[in-house]
């Protein structure tokens, strides 16, 4: 008896994989998850929609579009929110590539491009990258007639690194008109430097482009599943007719319309992923781990031979750390920064480990 055949692409798929941590008392530190929880107010007005949560929510999401339109200064009828910037992410691909298309990004872009890629039956292309960064040259050569989106991660995981806003222009300058360049700017909250740019300026002005969000990082709001997307309004209407009409849940909404009034804990958040960040670099590099910039609130840290070794060790310890086997960097760990105790815990474990298994300083 013959069975169901799914769709080209599918079964070439492998799972996506979360970072680990579910152990008691762990540090986790595998999932660039916000180390202080989420702002106060987000969980009050999360707990205060509980009586209704047998009433379907609002499918346009109007209150939190609105918020969001005056806070970055858009148009709110070009604002698609969704269940996580993910979902967004996935009904760009499926609405614009199929078989025979494709859809390039760069080499250690975010593991989701490549799947999403082949769900929607197109074909992955990716960009080499020079040390750890997008490269806009190697980008524009994988274009071809086929390719229908570019996805971008800026900055981008598990990396850390980022097109300036000179790279970015320059990108799109030279991408062809047909193709829709995704700028996926879910860690643009904790980047500080001036020649960045995360997409906004370019949607109002091109018909091509669109940039993506998150309440997943700097709002601590990653259970929750909700981001969103400033689009060309062309691109609006076409994600709005293949989205779900309630893709967005009553208590994501009234959580992150809270999350978004919050400024001093988002403040706060970007404080303290900055310096746990400049402290862990220090540290890991007084031991002789390479350590690539980053402008987000993570770390790549590159280990050599002995990197699932020593990924192990921590483990052991409960301190859990994102293996990058899968992103084709299996010499690198991708280290969330953490509370100070966490980033403190790490710092000793690896000390220790490090001498256990004689691992040499870099030169």
């Amino acid at each position: 008896m013959a069975l169901p055949v799914p769709k080209p692409g599918i079964l070439e798929v492998k799972p996506y994989i979360g970072g680990e941590g579910n152990a008691e008392k762990a540090v986790r530190l595998a999932s660039n998850e916000n180390p202080l929880g989420c702002s106060p107010k987000a969980r009050e007005a999360y707990l205060k929609v509980a009586a209704g949560l047998h009433r379907y929510p609002d499918g346009s999401v109007a209150d939190l579009r609105a918020a969001l339109a005056v806070e970055y200064k858009m148009d709110a009828g070009r604002i698609v929110c969704g269940a996580g910037s993910d979902e967004l992410i996935s009904l760009i691909v499926r609405a614009y590539a199929g078989v025979g298309d494709e859809v390039v990004y760069s080499e250690y872009g975010f593991l989701m491009y490549p799947i999403n890629a082949k769900v929607a039956g197109a074909k992955p292309v990716a960009a080499p990258e020079i040390n750890m960064r997008s490269d806009v040259n190697a980008l524009l050569k994988a274009v071809t007639p086929k390719t229908k989106v570019m996805l971008l991660a800026n900055p981008n995981n598990p990396t850390g690194s980022y097109l300036t806003k000179a790279e970015l222009r320059e990108l799109h300058s030279k991408l062809p008109e047909h193709v829709v360049l995704v700028i996926d700017a879910a860690y643009a909250e904790f980047v500080e430097e001036k020649d960045y740019e995360d997409g906004r300026a370019l949607v109002d002005e091109y018909a091509n482009v669109i940039t993506l969000r998150t309440f997943s990082k700097i709002h601590g709001l990653a259970g929750l599943r909700v981001g969103w997307g400033y689009f060309p309004a062309e691109i609006a209407g076409v994600i709005n007719r293949v989205r779900g009409p309630f893709n967005v849940s009553l208590p994501a909404q009234a959580a992150a319309l809270a999350a978004l009034a919050d400024k001093e804990f988002m403040l706060r958040s970007a404080a303290s992923a900055k310096e746990g960040r400049l402290w862990l670099t220090k540290e890991m590099q007084e031991l002789g781990v390479k350590v690539y910039p980053s402008a987000g609130n993570f770390l790549l840290a590159e280990f050599g031979p002995k990197t699932e070794e020593i990924r192990c060790a921590l483990k052991d310890k409960a301190i859990y750390v994102r293996q990058l086997g899968a992103y084709n960097l299996p010499h690198c760990l991708r280290i969330t920064i953490g509370t100070a105790e966490d980033n403190k815990a790490i710092a000793a474990a690896l000390k220790d480990i490090l001498k256990r298994t004689n691992v040499h300083k870099n030169p």
